[in-house]
């Protein structure tokens, strides 16, 4: 009643001064019909009381019993014995207008004095109808009990009820506040349950924590709240009962009962709240909790998706197609490292779907949405074990045959080996036929364990392997073991005719050695040199019987043993080719792009950070190169070996970029020495599960590099003869150029102390260490160093327009960190230079002077070979600067309108009479030479030639070279054409190509040897680089090396 009462404007608490004045009290008896009781103690002031205040007072005191008991009407009890009957009417009036409730008697004691007393019996008959209610006037409190029981009424009107208005006052505060504060508990927890069922459950694990966090704040807070209320109650419930512990005898007023029934089942509805909220927040938690593994469930289940997903792709590109035994053990490597990873993953997403049946058994209420995940984890799994389960197993079968055909080619190689290996001599014997014989017999007994049986077996046994490539390779082996069968059959024949006769063996006689005629003919020459005895390791046994028939079969068997000789190389090549790609790809994989991995940035020193670029050069650029291009081209040629120098050749310009690599080294290996023992690279070898560093990756381009030269000249070696020779040659000769410019341009970084732009020198052409004495002049004579006979130790760099003198300085360190520094000292200008080819007392000894012989450095190389070499380089830079000047002099004269007079003749031979030394000799006395630079410089019209070649190579014992008195630029070009060419060795100047099949082709700056003259004006002519010989017009030779002869960089040492 209290709680539905609540929203009622009135409470002890708001009218607590109107109620201290006591002018109405409630002190809880009942009549006898069980009307409650109202007194109306003596109060003088009642008249004078504001309405309000009544009206209140009242309308509080008619709320506070049950509705039972005001429903029977209220007993009003007016104590007005000590007043007048003015304050009595007034009161009776005031009430009748302004009391609230039912109102079932009002019970009067009127004034005792006797006036006021027959004034009153007098008047309220008078104005009885006045008052609208039922009053009886009572003349003293005995009266009184006759209407109520004295054990309904107070003390002060004769009863037996004890009350105190200031406890009745404090009780009804209490009780009132207790049960606002059960209601504003409850309605509390109301909202509070309402706003956890209208929450939506977040959609992840964070927010679903932070979430359950703030809910179980508030929950504990409205248990608390819930606490203080009960204990609050159970105070009110102590105050309520306290006369019972004091007096037992007591006996509670019926208000009394009511209060301590109001309190006893305010404290039940909050008991019943309590319990109702602890079950709500119990089904709440554990909604709350169950969202929360969702999400955690569903996080995890994206990540390890994400991973099976990586891993799927990952192994996708695993092929279960090998080209070759390394490259399927290699996939297989991979893929068994792959396999171990992906167990990992496969062991977490297993896991997962056991924990999402784990959430199912305990009644989650997102089954529907977990159900489907577990099934699809597991689906997945199944497929990716599936999948590594069939590329191994077909990875193996692929390796497996590899291996088979890999074992009967080489069965095949050896077999031909075999037969190559045998000796002529051998086999002229019965006893020796029979032991080759034998010999064939035996390894013939080897072919069931080494080769393939049934093409078809084979096809069907690895049929879930066999691509087009391999079905070819295939294919080919049955192709060869076939071949190689009947080589050996025709062997035994042959063999086996030679045992079964019983004639004196023949005697081996070694070929008489034949004179070259100067009349034999190109072809018959060089079918005589492509079966000479360069090709030994690869020649066949010749039958005794010479016959057409068993010669041609002889030359066939050779051809098909080069043949496989040049397959083997080129699978050889193939087969590093891709493992080399590989590597690259698993360094700039497993360790540059680690370098940008943040998850591993706590690992990288500081020394390391933003060195990418320096640790792996252009190592990118290379592998892109090798991946999409190079690999492919070189796969085009795997079945004609002979013609891959075409490739080379192609690509020779994108090769350069090695250069790049090799010259960026050295950092690259100071800084791998500096951050070697970091973790970040341990790490990263152990994640790609490599046995060596990272530095032995690093060296592969360099090794890489070097290998083709070796590859190319074991396939030129095998390729004698095909079309493609030429092409290896060429493609040889430019990687060995390539090395050359890599290794000339490690030196040349290593110059210091130089002060101009080296690269305005022009390209570096040679280098090299060499012991250097120096002399000048100072007047007529020559003056010779100090240090004459303690020769300086330089190291030299030609380029094309400078020579550069240095010391070289080793330097302390290991690896590219001891690699040697070179101080410069000294350079000459190649516009200034000449050269003497040959000093005394030493063959290994040049001259290079200038100014006229004023500076000579006497240069001595380790070896005959590499002065040759460095003379004819630098005879070739100076007669290319001597043509030049001599263009553009003859430019300058054809727009003169006379010509020159004081021409002069040379001759072409290359060796010069005693008469021409001794001219040269007077000619050096008489006049000093003048230099290239004099005659740049000089723009005057009487300069119509060179007085003295300043690039003078003596051709007598002392100076063997250029003749100041043969004068290139002043000699007759009619005279030119009437010289006769003499045999000798010249060097070409310009390029021709050959225009038939017997002639030969040269190119500027080859060393040529004419051998003799032959018939209808032809040479026949020798190429001292290529080594090859041909036959040349003698018009076209005057050409080829007439200028360079009247050059005068032709002539050498007879």
């Amino acid at each position: 009643d209290i709680l539905q009462r609540e929203d009622g404007p009135l409470c002890a608490a708001e009218i607590g001064s109107e109620l201290q004045k006591q002018f109405a009290i409630l002190p809880g008896g009942r009549a006898m019909n069980g009307s409650p009781i109202v007194v109306f103690p003596e109060f003088p002031a009642f008249s004078e009381l504001e309405e309000e205040e009544v009206q209140n007072v009242l309308s509080y005191l008619t709320s506070v019993p049950s509705v039972a008991a005001s429903g029977v009407g209220f007993i009003l009890v007016i104590d007005r014995r000590l007043d007048r009957w003015a304050a009595v009417r007034t009161t009776l009036l005031r009430i009748a207008g302004s009391f609230p409730g039912n109102l079932h008697l009002v019970l009067v004691l009127r004034p005792t004095t006797l006036l006021q007393r027959t004034l009153s019996d007098f008047l309220f008959k008078y104005n009885k109808d006045e008052f609208k209610m039922k009053v009886v006037m009572l003349s003293s409190v005995t009266e009184l009990h006759a209407y109520i029981d004295p054990g309904q009424l107070t003390t002060e009107l004769g009863g037996t009820q004890e009350y105190c208005h200031d406890s009745w006052i404090s009780h009804r505060t209490a009780i009132e506040a207790f049960a606002l504060m059960v209601k504003t508990t409850a309605q509390t927890l109301q909202a509070f349950g309402t706003e956890l069922a209208e929450t939506e459950l977040p959609n992840d694990a964070e927010a679903t924590t932070n979430l359950l966090h703030t809910h179980t704040l508030k929950k504990d807070q409205m248990k608390e709240d819930l606490q203080v209320a009960l204990s609050q109650g159970r105070r009110l419930l102590e105050c309520i009962n306290e006369p019972l512990q004091t007096d037992p005898e007591y006996s509670m007023t019926y208000d009394e009962l009511e209060n301590l029934a109001t309190v006893q089942r305010l404290l039940g509805q909050l008991d019943e709240t309590e319990t109702a909220f602890d079950d709500f927040w119990e089904r709440h938690r554990t909604k709350l909790e169950q969202c929360l593994q969702l999400r955690h469930f569903e996080q995890h289940f994206r990540e390890v998706r994400a991973q099976l997903d990586v891993t799927s792709e990952r192994l996708s590109g695993f092929s279960e197609v090998s080209v070759s035994p390394a490259h399927a053990e290699h996939v297989l490597r991979e893929l068994s490292c792959h396999e171990d990873k992906a167990f990992d993953v496969l062991d977490c997403a297993l896991s997962l779907a056991v924990e999402g049946d784990r959430l199912i058994e305990n009644s989650h209420y997102a089954e529907d949405s977990i159900r489907p995940k577990c099934s699809e984890l597991r689906g997945v799994c199944e497929e990716i074990s599936s999948t590594l389960r069939s590329k191994k197993s077909l990875l193996l079968r692929a390796m497996e045959l590899h291996h088979a055909l890999e074992k009967a080619s080489r069965w095949c190689e050896e077999g031909i080996f075999l037969l190559a290996s045998q000796p002529v001599d051998r086999c002229q014997s019965q006893d020796g036929a029979e032991a080759a014989l034998q010999e064939l017999e035996r390894y013939l007994d080897t072919a069931p364990l080494h080769t393939l049986a049934d093409r078809s077996a084979i096809c069907c046994q690895y049929e879930a392997v066999l691509t087009t490539q391999l079905r070819d390779q295939v294919e080919r082996v049955f192709q060869k073991q076939s071949s190689v069968q009947e080589m050996f059959e025709k062997r035994r024949v042959s063999l086996k005719k030679l045992a079964a006769k019983q004639t004196r063996p023949v005697q081996p006689v070694a070929p008489r050695p034949e004179v070259k005629s100067p009349l034999s003919s190109p072809n018959q020459q060089r079918k005589e040199r492509r079966y000479s005895a360069d090709n030994a390791i690869c020649k066949k046994v010749e039958s005794p019987l010479h016959n057409g028939g068993t010669r041609h079969a002889s030359l066939s068997e050779e051809e098909e043993n080069l043949a496989v000789l040049r397959r083997h190389v080129m699978n050889e090549l193939l087969e590093t080719e891709r493992a080399y790609v590989e590597e690259l790809l698993c360094v700039l994989e497993g360790y540059a792009a680690e370098m940008d991995n943040p998850a591993m940035a706590h690992l990288i020193p500081s020394a390391l950070l933003s060195k990418k670029d320096v640790l792996f050069g252009n190592m990118s650029e290379i592998y892109q190169f090798h991946k999409r291009t190079f690999l492919k081209e070189l796969e085009a040629y795997t079945d004609c070996p002979e013609l891959v120098g075409r490739c080379f050749l192609e690509r020779m310009k994108d090769l350069q970029i090695y250069e790049a690599y090799c010259q960026n080294k050295p950092r690259s290996e100071s800084l791998w020495r500096q951050c070697s023992d970091c973790a970040f690279f341990q790490e990263c070898q152990k994640k790609l599960e490599h046995k060596l560093g990272l530095d032995s990756y690093l060296l592969k381009p360099v090794q890489r590099i070097t290998k083709y030269q070796l590859l190319l000249k074991e396939l030129l070696k095998y390729s004698k003869g095909c079309d493609g020779c030429d092409a290896l040659q060429e493609a040889l000769s430019s990687i060995l150029g390539i090395l050359k410019a890599v290794n000339d341009s490690m030196h040349l970084i290593a110059i210091t102390g130089y002060e101009g732009n080296l690269s305005e020198l022009g390209r570096l052409l040679m280098q090299g260490s060499f012991s250097v004495w120096t002399e000048h002049k100072k007047g007529h004579a020559k003056v010779k160093d100090l240090a004459r006979f303690k020769p300086m130790q330089r190291h030299l760099f030609l380029h094309e327009k400078a020579l550069l003198f240095c010391k070289r300085r080793e330097e302390n360190g290991e690896g590219y960190e001891k690699a040697p520094s070179y101080s410069f000292k000294h350079s000459l200008s190649m516009s200034a230079v000449g050269i003497t080819e040959n000093a005394k007392g030493d063959y290994k000894k040049f001259e290079i002077w200038c100014n006229s012989r004023d500076e000579v450095f006497i240069v001595q190389a380790p070896t005959p070979e590499i002065k040759t070499s460095w003379v004819n380089e630098i005879r070739k830079v100076l007669t290319q600067q001597l043509k030049a000047c001599r263009d553009a002099i003859q430019q300058k004269s054809s727009d003169s309108a006379s010509p020159t007079s004081n021409n002069t003749s040379i001759s072409l031979s290359p060796f010069r009479s005693s008469g021409q030394k001794n001219q040269k000799k007077q000619e050096e006395k008489k006049a000093e030479p003048s230099t290239i630079s004099d005659v740049n410089s000089s723009s005057s019209p009487k300069h119509k030639g060179w007085n003295k070649a300043s690039l003078s190579v003596d051709a007598s014992e002392e100076n063997d070279g250029y003749s100041s008195g043969e004068d290139p630029i002043n000699s007759d070009p009619e005279d030119e054409v009437g010289k006769k060419l003499a045999p000798g060795k010249y060097t070409v100047v310009t390029d021709c190509e050959k225009a038939g099949p017997q002639e030969l082709s040269v190119k500027s700056g080859d060393m040529v040897h004419l051998i003799r003259e032959g018939e209808e004006g032809q040479w026949f002519v020798k190429n001292l680089r290529s080594s090859k010989e041909g036959w040349v017009a003698a018009a076209n030779l005057l050409s080829l090396i007439s200028e360079s002869k009247s050059s005068q960089s032709l002539s050498s040492s007879g």
